[in-house]
């Protein structure tokens, strides 16, 4: 094949590369910017209102006693607890079996029909009500150790958390390109070296962001926990005892009279989104140290 491009025709494929472009293709990409910035601002104008309204309430009952209170001493130290216990149950059980099995469907179960029954099943999952995996957890975990719990609400947050993390694994498994893969099996990789020492590696950033948008929605349930941890006003007992958290504090608490547990529950909002912002924050930075090196 010949590449061999003529003098006179390259200074004319440079000088059309170099041209500015058309008046018509420079006003229609101003124009398509100003329309996608203004739905983005159409979009951010009611999240930075809530948000605004949720600082403006909650800032003024921020004081270092309500962090060590409970309930009962108009303070949330005991929903703290509550909530990351329950969260951390619950991220226990659904990570390790979401990602593996999110793995198992992007890499080895393309044509496998179990696979196909898990993603029909996953999916339908992701669009159940949290108030229905309330009731079925309370079927399976309350009712057999006959009291509510914080195992029993951190395992209705894994169900809950579970089909988020499958979906987002293995769609960000399959973004990775193929010839990644088959440059480590040219290599000399096994097809599980190649999975988890490179595919998975590539896919870390869109598999945590995956894992931050479950423990995001785990942590501000209510429905779920209403029917297995309850709630409790004091310390709890035990993973096996009745179990405070900041959803169900502010659900119990919005309509109370008294003042001063209204600003209470503006104050654990502000709580509830500043443990998931820390979450995301220090994810990331473990990601980027992760990329330098």
């Amino acid at each position: 094949m010949n590449d061999y491009i003529e003098p006179e025709n390259e200074e004319s494929i440079i000088k059309e590369l170099c041209s500015p472009l058309p008046k018509e293709r420079v006003i229609f990409t101003y124009l398509m910017n100003a329309i996608a910035f203004g739905f983005t601002t159409l979009a951010l104008i009611p999240l930075l209102s809530i948000l605004w309204e949720i600082f403006l309430r909650g800032i003024s009952g921020i004081k270092w006693e309500i962090f060590i209170k409970t309930v009962i001493d108009n303070g949330f130290g005991n929903a703290i607890i509550g909530t990351i216990t329950m969260v951390t149950i619950g991220a226990f059980f659904s990570i390790p079996t979401g990602v593996m099995t999110g793995i198992f469907l992007a890499e080895f179960g393309q044509t496998n029909p179990i696979a196909n029954l898990v993603r029909f099943i996953t999916n339908i999952l992701t669009g159940v009500p949290s108030i229905v995996v309330g009731i079925f957890a309370y079927g399976i975990i309350v009712l057999a150790t006959k009291g509510f719990s914080a195992i029993a609400g951190g395992f209705a947050l894994a169900v809950i958390m579970l089909p988020v993390i499958i979906l987002t694994t293995e769609e960000s498994l399959k973004l990775i390109p193929t010839s990644q893969r088959l440059a480590s099996a040219a290599l000399g990789g096994t097809r599980f070296q190649t999975t988890f020492r490179i595919v998975v590696t590539a896919a870390t950033p869109g598999i945590t962001t995956g894992i931050l948008l479950a423990i995001s929605r785990a942590a501000g349930e209510t429905a779920p926990l209403l029917f297995t941890a309850l709630f409790s006003l004091d310390w709890s007992e035990g993973l096996l005892s009745p179990t405070a958290s900041l959803p169900v504090l502010i659900f119990n608490l919005y309509n109370d009279p008294d003042p001063e547990k209204n600003q209470l529950v503006w104050t654990t909002a502000i709580i509830l989104l500043g443990l998931i912002l820390c979450v995301s924050i220090i994810s990331r930075i473990v990601i980027s140290k992760r990329k330098i090196k």
